[in-house]
């Protein structure tokens, strides 16, 4: 039995610590540090910059919540956008939406893309072979700047506000989304722990208040996000989509065909309660 830990470095006086039983790879990208190793408890576990992104036992759970929410909200959604993402768990959950007629999705890292394929293929489940599935290797804050396309739903799938994805939480980038969202648009991304991380989700509900009709937040545990509740922002010019019934939301998630194993219109509709500290700081 191997003696190696690995421990994270997300916070300067706190963090897990996984036993290292095997180190599968590693190497410094061009964008940054990326690491996938095996654990008994959590099988293969990636980290970019010494920060947890995702672990083979409990991925379901934050890519479904991720996904499902905004597209059966939506309700007709054929056209999504996913920013980040590499490790090809959101694009496989978009994919089990037979009614998506097109999906891009912008990472700025072959290399993740790449040692996820290689190394966690669960995440991906064959879903970058799928023929609605575009593929761009850049910037995703370039992208919804400069992109003449258009989307029903999109899914910022970063990693924390360090290094490159710290741009992808600014009001510059939410308005980009903006732009590209059609009428009745969703977009949804990742807001960190919320007890651990409550001023980026205050710093979001400010932004998103600026640009949008609609916004909040909802939420999921996930086991590896330690600290609490994972906070995921949800952003409209619809009044409606977060409205959406419990009958409905059912009846919209029956359709899909999806077994799914976190997700349920239920835990949907109950994730937009939020716990008063969460209420406070975001002034709802």
């Amino acid at each position: 039995m191997s003696d190696q830990r690995w421990t994270e470095t997300l916070y300067a006086s706190y963090g897990q610590s996984f036993r290292v039983d095997e180190i599968l790879f590693e190497h410094k990208t061009e964008h940054q540090h990326l690491v996938i190793f095996d654990n008994a408890q959590f099988g293969r576990v990636m980290a970019l910059d010494g920060v947890v992104q995702t672990t083979e036992r409990d991925e379901f759970i934050y890519h479904e919540m991720l996904t499902h929410v905004p597209l059966v909200a939506h309700g007709s959604a054929k056209r999504v956008l996913i920013i980040g993402g590499g490790d090809g768990g959101i694009l496989r959950e978009v994919c089990r939406h037979k009614d998506v007629e097109h999906i891009t999705q912008v990472e700025i890292d072959q290399a993740v893309i790449d040692m996820a394929r290689q190394y966690l293929p669960s995440h991906s489940d064959g879903a970058y072979d799928d023929p609605r599935a575009n593929i761009v290797i850049g910037d995703g804050f370039d992208f919804v700047q400069t992109t003449d396309q258009s989307f029903d739903v999109i899914i910022s799938d970063s990693t924390d506000p360090l290094g490159p994805g710290e741009v992808l939480f600014t009001k510059d980038f939410y308005a980009g989304c903006q732009r590209c969202l059609n009428p009745g648009g969703i977009l949804v991304t990742q807001n960190g722990v919320a007890f651990m991380q409550t001023d980026e989700v205050a710093n979001t509900a400010v932004r998103f208040s600026k640009l949008f009709q609609d916004w909040h937040f909802y939420s999921a545990a996930v086991p590896t996000y330690v600290g609490g509740i994972m906070a995921f922002a949800w952003a409209s010019d619809s009044p409606t989509a977060r409205q959406t019934s419990l009958t409905e939301l059912r009846e919209r998630w029956q359709a899909t065909g999806i077994q799914s194993r976190y997700y349920t219109p239920e835990l949907h509709a109950g994730a937009f309660a939020l716990p008063a500290y969460l209420q406070q700081a975001i002034k709802q």
